[in-house]
C-alpha cells in the first residue's frame, strides 16, 4: 500500500480528528462540578487580572496549579464567556494527543499501525468523552504523551547533540504537565522512562541524559509561579504539597474504589478496541510487520506504570487513567494491523465476538435503563440510548458480515490476503462507534437538568432582577452559576472544598454561616435570589416568609426571590 508522506499523514489525522471532536463543542451546558469550577476560575482570573492566585467564587483555590486556568482565561478573552471557549483547549490537547499516538506508532512499527492506533484512541468512548469536557486530565495526558514520545525518539540517538535537544524539549513538556496538575507528571514520565531503560538493557543511557540542563529547564518553568503564590498566600505550600498531593494520595477516601476500578474503566472506556490488544502479542507476526520487542515493552511499561500508580490510592476517578490510553491504543492498533494483514477467518472471529458482546450489553441496557427514574423523567435519554446501541451493534455486525466469505472464496480465506476488505470492515466498526459516541453526546445535552444549571441561570437572568441582587445557594454550591450569571454566589451553611481558605478577609462575603444569617439577609431590604433543593423548602420557607416567590426551576433546584 502506498502511503502519503509522514507529515501529510499526521496533518490528515489532525484534520479528521478535529472534524469529529470540534463540532457542537459548546452545545451541552457546563457539567457539575468540574466544568463549572474550572470555567469560573479562568473567568475570575481574567476579571481580576490576577494570574498568580486562582480563585473560585472569589475564594482562594489552590488544589491545582494555574496553567489550565491561564489557558482558559485566554480562550475566554478571545472567544467570549461561553462553553466553547472553555472546552476548546481541552479538545485541542486531545486532538494533539491522537496525532502524537499516530506518530509514535508509525515510528515504532509501520504506517498502518499508526493509522489504526489513532483510530483506536480517537474513537475510544472514555477518551472522546473527556475531550469535550473541561477537566485537567486530558491536557495532563497530552503533556505526558508528548514527553514520552520525545524521549522514545531521542534515547537511542544519545549522546548526539540533537538527542540532547530533544530531551530538553521533553523536560519542557514535563514542566507543562506539572503546571497543569502538579508533580504527578514528573513522577510518571521518570518512572516510565527509567523502567524502560533498565528493563531493555539500556541502563547506560541514564548517564548520557543531560540531567542538569533538563532540571534547570524544568525548575525554571515551574518554580516562579510556586514561589510567587507562596509569598502572597501563607499556608499555600503545606496545603498544596502535603494536603493535596501526599495526603490525598496516601490516605484520602474521597471517590473510594478498590484496585479493580481502572480495569473496569479501561474495558468499558476503550471498548471495542481493547479487544484487539492481545493480538499484539501474537507469536507469528506477518512478514510486513516490522515490530520491535523494545517498542512493545515500552508501551507495556507505559501502560503498567500509570495503571499501578493510580490504582494504589483509594481515591480514584475515571479520568485519572487517561495518560495510560495512548500505549494501550498503540498495542490495540498493532494487534488490529496483524489481524488485518492475516486471514479473514481470524478477523471474522474477532469482529463476531465483539458483536456478540455488544448485543448482550444492548439487551441488558434496554431492560434496565427504562426502569430508572431518571430515564422516565427524560424520555429523550431513551431515544439517545437506542440510537447509540443501534450504532454500536450495527457497526460490529456489519464488520463481521463484511469479513464473511462466499462459498467459493472459502478455501482462500485461510490464507493471508490483501487488507482491503478487512480495512472496510474496520471502518464500519469505527463508524458504528462514532454513531454511538454522537448519541452519547446528545444524551449529555438532553440530560443537562440532571447535572448542570445553565437553564436555571437563564431563567434567573431573564427575570431581570437587577445587578444589585444577591445570589445565594442553600447548603450546596452550584459551580457554574457564578460563570453564567457573572456574579458571586453566597453559600449558606456550606463551605465544602472552599473551606481551607474560606476564613480569609476577601472570602467572607462568599459565606453565610447559618439559617439565621440567611433570614437576616432575606429581610434586609436587599434583593436576594436563593437557589435551594426541593427537599429543603419545608425547612427554610417558614423562616423566609412572604414574599418568597419562585423565579426559576430546573431539575431538583428552585430559585426563590424576595421581590414581587
Amino acid at each position: 500500500m502506498k502511503w502519503p508522506r509522514p507529515r501529510v499523514r499526521l496533518l490528515l489525522c489532525a484534520l479528521l480528528t478535529a472534524l469529529v471532536y470540534l463540532p457542537g463543542l459548546g452545545r451541552p451546558a457546563l457539567w457539575e462540578p468540574d466544568e463549572g469550577r474550572y470555567a469560573e476560575i479562568g473567568r475570575e482570573m481574567l476579571l481580576r487580572a490576577d494570574f498568580i492566585t486562582p480563585r473560585d467564587d472569589w475564594v482562594r483555590y489552590f488544589e491545582k496549579p494555574p496553567l489550565m486556568y491561564w489557558v482558559t482565561a485566554a480562550s475566554i478573552r478571545l472567544l467570549g464567556t461561553n462553553e466553547t471557549a472553555v472546552r476548546l483547549p481541552v479538545a485541542l490537547a486531545s486532538i494533539a494527543q491522537v496525532v502524537i499516538t499516530m506518530a509514535l506508532a508509525q515510528q515504532m512499527f509501520d504506517p498502518l499501525t499508526g493509522v489504526l492506533a489513532a483510530l483506536c484512541l480517537a474513537l475510544s468512548p472514555i477518551f472522546f468523552g473527556f475531550s469535550r469536557f473541561l477537566t485537567l486530565d486530558p491536557p495532563l495526558a497530552f503533556s505526558i504523551a508528548a514527553a514520552l514520545f520525545i524521549f522514545y525518539r531521542a534515547v537511542d540517538e544519545l549522546p548526539a547533540p540533537a538527542a540532547r535537544r530533544k530531551l530538553y524539549l521533553a523536560a519542557v513538556m514535563v514542566a507543562v504537565g506539572t503546571l497543569i496538575k502538579g508533580p504527578v507528571a514528573l513522577v510518571l514520565v521518570c518512572a516510565v522512562a527509567g523502567s524502560y531503560l533498565l528493563s531493555s538493557g539500556r541502563g547506560q543511557r541514564l548517564r548520557q541524559i543531560p540531567w542538569l540542563g533538563c532540571a534547570i529547564l524544568y525548575l525554571g518553568l515551574t518554580l516562579p509561579w510556586f514561589v510567587l503564590v507562596a509569598r502572597r498566600n501563607p499556608g499555600f505550600v503545606r496545603f498544596f504539597l502535603v494536603h493535596e498531593h501526599l495526603q490525598r494520595y496516601a490516605v484520602s477516601t474521597e471517590h473510594a474504589w478498590g484496585p479493580y476500578f481502572f480495569i473496569l474503566v479501561i474495558l468499558a472506556g476503550m471498548w471495542p478496541w481493547i479487544a484487539f490488544a492481545p493480538a499484539a502479542f501474537g507469536a507469528q507476526p506477518s512478514p510486513s510487520d516490522r515490530s520491535k520487542p523494545a517498542a512493545v515493552l515500552f508501551n507495556v511499561l507505559w501502560f503498567g506504570v500509570v495503571l499501578i500508580f493510580f490504582s494504589i490510592p483509594r481515591s480514584k476517578l475515571g479520568s485519572y487513567i487517561l495518560p495510560a490510553l495512548p500505549p494501550l491504543a498503540i498495542l490495540a492498533g498493532l494487534g488490529l494491523s496483524r489481524l488485518v494483514r492475516g486471514p479473514l477467518t481470524r478477523l471474522r472471529w474477532w469482529f463476531g465476538g465483539i458483536a456478540l458482546v455488544d448485543a448482550i450489553v444492548a439487551v441488558a441496557a434496554l431492560l434496565v435503563v427504562p426502569k430508572m427514574a431518571e430515564a422516565r423523567s427524560f424520555p429523550a435519554l431513551l431515544v439517545d440510548l437506542r440510537i447509540g446501541l443501534i450504532g454500536a451493534v450495527g457497526g460490529s455486525l456489519l464488520a463481521t458480515l463484511t469479513c464473511w466469505p462466499s462459498r467459493r472464496a472459502w478455501p482462500a480465506e485461510i490464507k493471508p490476503a490483501r487488507p482491503g476488505r478487512a480495512l472496510i470492515a474496520t471502518a464500519l466498526l469505527g463508524l458504528g462507534i462514532a454513531v454511538a459516541l454522537g448519541a452519547a453526546m446528545k444524551a449529555r445535552q438532553d440530560g443537562a437538568p440532571l447535572e448542570s444549571y445553565r437553564g436555571l441561570a437563564r431563567q434567573i437572568a431573564a427575570a431581570k432582577l437587577g445587578s444589585d441582587c444577591v445570589l445565594a445557594s442553600y447548603r450546596h454550591i452550584e459551580q457554574s452559576l457564578p460563570f453564567y450569571l457573572r456574579q458571586r454566589e453566597v453559600l449558606v451553611g456550606f463551605r465544602g472544598e472552599l473551606a481551607p481558605f474560606s476564613s480569609s478577609s476577601d472570602a467572607k462575603a462568599s459565606f453565610l454561616d447559618n439559617d439565621s444569617a440567611l433570614a437576616a439577609l432575606w429581610h434586609s431590604g436587599r434583593c436576594v435570589v436563593l437557589v435551594i433543593n426541593r427537599r429543603d423548602l419545608s425547612r427554610v420557607l417558614p423562616q423566609l416568609g412572604p414574599p418568597a416567590r419562585p423565579v426559576a426551576i430546573e431539575g431538583e433546584k428552585i430559585a426563590l426571590v424576595n421581590r414581587k
